[in-house]
Formats: structure tokens, sequence, C-alpha cells
């Protein structure tokens, strides 16, 4: 069984709720990441993305000093270490997200897998069946309206 920690990314870099927006966006220009878990406390959060930034951000009016509680998502889908990568890769394409947090059973931040991680570091057959459902229109994630 090839398991989660076999594959993700282990150097995540996290900010904390009362960090701004601009003060995201720079730490994932500098890290080259549109994404960063967010941590209070020792405590995973929730998680920001460039997309939040200008869609719950920018595109609601919302300065680069707004605090990124104000616009990250708190409803925090994860995954284990331990978890099976064809397991975790049903359920990125399920929830249509390219990226889940990783956490120990004591539910502490070790990393973050992606879509890329499956991709680059799994079988070819996992990251498709993923990619195909993350592809999908529409979603709990979807930032664009129905007209």
């Amino acid at each position: 069984m090839d398991v989660v920690a076999n594959v993700m990314s282990r150097n995540v870099q996290v900010i904390g709720p009362d960090a701004t927006l601009r003060e995201a966006a720079a730490m994932m220009q500098e890290v080259d990441t549109g994404v960063l878990p967010v941590t209070e406390e020792d405590k995973l959060v929730g998680i920001i993305t460039d997309r939040d930034i200008a869609l719950r951000g920018v595109a609601q009016g919302k300065g680069p000093d707004a605090k990124i509680r104000e616009v990250m998502s708190a409803e925090i889908k994860y995954c284990f270490e331990d978890e099976d990568i064809e397991h975790v890769a049903q359920n990125l394409a399920v929830l249509q997200v390219r990226r889940l947090p990783v956490v120990n059973w004591e539910k502490r931040l070790v990393g973050i897998v992606s879509l890329g991680d499956l991709a680059t570091n799994g079988p070819a057959t996992v990251s498709a069946r993923a990619l195909h459902g993350i592809s999908q229109k529409g979603g709990p994630h979807n930032h664009s309206r129905t007209v």
C-alpha cells in the first residue's frame, strides 16, 4: 500500500488568521505556492488560497490589510499521513480540490499533498482519476455564479 507520507510535501509554510492578505500574498510569492494552511496555537484552523484572496477578498472590496480570517476557508478537509493514496485521490476528486493538508493522528499538520505530488510521485492512473473529478464543473468550492 502506497501512503500519503511517501508522496506529500513536508516543508509547508503556515500563516496565522490575523495576518493580512498582503502578508499571505507575499508569502505565497516567496515560497511559490498558491495555498497556505492557517494555524493558531499549533492547530490547523483554515486554509487560504490565492483564489480566496482574489475572489473572497479583492472581488468583495476587501483591501490588502484585511485579515486572513475574513476570507479563508474555515471548513478544513484533510487527510492522514498513513492514508492510502488511492483513497486520497478519490477524496480530491469528490471534493474537487487540488490539495489537502496532511495531519498525523494527533491532528498536527505534517505536510500537504497535491495533485502534482500524486502526478509526479504516484501511479499515473491515480492522478488521472483525481484530475478527472477535480475538473468537473461545479462542486463545493466553485466560486462562479450560475446565470
